[in-house]
């Protein structure tokens, strides 16, 4: 299924094509599809309202679809445990998925397949997916938390949706929003979104392919790799791209434009670090856009051209004629490579930060700013990345610091005065050299690089925004040559020292602006084209 969201912009003739899809979609599904809304008797939020706009939205949708709305003291309540206000219970006849809170913003997307695969009563997870859900064999009781921002949660969340369709006898499902929630998401520590549970035990944080959630369900320990089976399904190509980001999707568009046969392989959310930006100020075009609006609309194209292979990991590489490209899900037989793998938020490497890392740590706003609403928290950076992070937990209702180890900001004079004109507080000169807490993050203990002094200050949250180290991981798996800052080592036209591997985007260094990854996509895919016809390595 296609990654759509229930607010994306479109033209009404878009708008008009969709809902008919829609509507086909949901007439073809063989069951109905039972909604019960547990609410508080007279008590109304905003999450019991967003319940019954959204469903309606969808049942104007397909008469398969019913709602039935219950206070908290009726016996049914009772029969099915159910004790917070709202909770959605989807299909409770059937399965054991709840929603506590409601599929508002990107969670949109999640109830969309969820209606979708319950009406179809098929999980539709992978072959390999299912040899792993069938070793389950005793009950697995999950807990998904989620946010209404939070680009990643989605895959997350339906990754638990499909085990709890598959084996209903066993796993139990509930999506926790963490803001109609925060008291049970502080009960597990749940202060970065998505994380997933199973029997009380941490099963995964961040978003996974399908086949490495399965694993961790099963094995009831966060697995961080999946290899499939020797009968994996193969794919033959001219070109594999691996990375979704602004560099890999604009290179897909070209690709194919030019007569390739093209695949793009992501295994996060499409749209890299995009996707969790609040706010792009600078992309042509864009006077003011939100960057999953940009990564949506990205996407869009794309997938106009490209076939895209999303929630796969790259788990080997192996350099031949032709070069073959191992995911968790299949096998790719190709000409070249383009490796878009972009680059991964940057660490302090101070003690306490990969241990509370989701309990205060976090590397995105967007995904856990909600959560800490009213409360205190430092921003550590100084450049543009740091600055719209702050202003954006600003405007959310956080009380926001920044900590900054100079005296001067690196980020853009207009972000710098948007930062002052906000009253943001910064702390110059200073550095964070621990992040103390027992369960999550309660003080920081910091440095002043001027005078040595040393101090703790009282936090909830600490939020990281200090640059980008770049994914080489399967750069350096397959050879390439890097260089002396750790980015691909290329020439002017993203060829690596490798033959058939090429690189575009932050991978690659430079400027890491979005328009640059997409400039440096194109030019990849034009080089690519053009060597494919006459190989320089032949020559």
């Amino acid at each position: 299924m296609q990654d759509t969201t229930m607010d994306t912009p479109r033209s009404d003739m878009a708008s008009d094509a969709y809902l008919r899809q829609l509507q086909a979609t949901f007439a073809q599904l063989p069951n109905e599809i039972t909604l019960y809304l547990f609410t508080a008797k007279g008590h109304e939020d905003t999450f019991t309202r967003a319940n019954r706009e959204i469903i309606r939205a969808f049942r104007q949708l397909s008469a398969k679809i019913t709602l039935r709305e219950y206070d908290l003291d009726h016996e049914l309540a009772k029969k099915w445990n159910v004790t917070s206000s709202p909770t959605l219970l989807i299909a409770p006849e059937r399965y054991s998925i709840r929603w506590l809170g409601a599929p508002m913003g990107e969670e949109a997307r999640t109830f969309l397949e969820i209606l979708i695969l319950v009406g179809m009563g098929k999980s539709k997870l992978s072959d390999q997916s299912l040899n792993v859900v069938k070793k389950i064999d005793s009950p697995r009781n999950v807990k998904v938390f989620v946010s209404p921002t939070c680009p990643y949660c989605p895959q997350e969340a339906v990754n638990a949706v499909k085990a709890a369709i598959e084996v209903p006898e066993y796993v139990s499902l509930e999506l926790i929003d963490i803001q109609s929630e925060p008291e049970i998401a502080n009960q597990y520590a749940a202060q970065s979104v998505p994380q997933a549970f199973a029997n009380d035990v941490l099963i995964g944080q961040g978003a996974q392919p399908e086949e490495v959630f399965v694993s961790s369900l099963q094995k009831l320990e966060v697995q961080t790799i999946f290899i499939p089976d020797s009968d994996a399904e193969l794919v033959e190509t001219d070109l594999v791209i691996i990375g979704g980001g602004p560099a890999g999707l604009t290179a897909g568009i070209y690709a194919v434009r030019s007569g390739l046969r093209t695949a793009v392989v992501e295994r996060e959310a499409l749209g890299g670090q995009v996707a969790t930006t609040p706010i792009v100020e600078n992309y042509p075009g864009f006077t003011s856009v939100g960057g999953k609006t940009l990564v949506d609309i990205m996407v869009s194209h794309a997938l106009q051209y490209v076939q895209i292979f999303q929630g796969e990991a790259v788990v080997d590489v192996q350099i031949g004629n032709p070069i073959t490209v191992l995911t968790n899900r299949r096998k790719f037989l190709t000409k070249s490579i383009l490796l878009s793998t972009g680059a991964t938020h940057r660490h302090l490497g101070v003690p306490g930060e990969s241990r509370l890392s989701g309990r205060g740590v976090s590397y995105c706003s967007t995904c856990d700013g909600p959560l800490f609403k009213g409360k205190k928290v430092m921003m550590v950076g100084g450049g543009n990345s740091a600055v719209t992070e702050a202003l954006h937990l600003f405007h959310m209702g956080v009380d926001v610091t920044l900590v900054h180890r100079r005296d001067k900001l690196r980020a853009q004079d207009f972000l710098a005065k948007q930062l002052s004109d906000s009253s943001i507080p910064v702390l110059w000169d200073t550095e964070i050299k621990e992040i103390l807490g027992e369960e999550r993050v309660e003080e920081v203990l910091v440095v002043n690089n001027r005078t040595g002094e040393t101090s703790t200050i009282k936090t909830n949250g600490v939020f990281i925004a200090i640059g980008y180290t770049p994914a080489v991981e399967l750069a350096e798996m397959m050879g390439l040559e890097l260089n002396e800052d750790g980015y691909i080592r290329h020439d002017g036209k993203h060829r690596t020292n490798v033959p058939g591997v090429y690189s575009a985007g932050d991978v690659e260094g430079g400027y890491k602006q979005i328009v640059t990854a997409s400039g440096q996509g194109a030019e990849a895919a034009m080089t690519i084209f053009e060597d494919l016809i006459n190989p320089y390595w032949l020559k």
